[in-house]
């Protein structure tokens, strides 16, 4: 591209940037159409106290099984005499 070009790409840039209106995007029209007629209910913006409970526990057990299964690793690898090449 030669500098010409580039600058007048430059104007039509700042020329749209400048719109006073911005048509939105279609995914805004869909949204917006929707809603209109079926407008969306209210969303806390923090999670239930009862969810956050279990997903502690969740993550307890999770971690849990790793660490099973590590140690399991271990022991099985132990049993079988494994010795890595060095």
């Amino acid at each position: 591209m030669s500098g010409k070009d580039e600058d007048e790409r430059e104007f039509d840039l700042r020329w749209a940037d400048s719109a006073e209106h911005k048509e939105p995007s279609a995914r805004a029209r869909m949204l917006a159409a929707r809603w209109k007629h079926d407008p969306p209910g209210p969303v806390p913006f923090r999670a239930d106290p009862e969810h956050v409970g279990s997903r502690r526990r969740s993550s307890w057990v999770s971690t849990a099984v790793v660490l099973g299964c590590v140690a399991a690793l271990i022991v099985v690898l132990g049993y079988t005499g494994f010795r890595p090449p060095y």
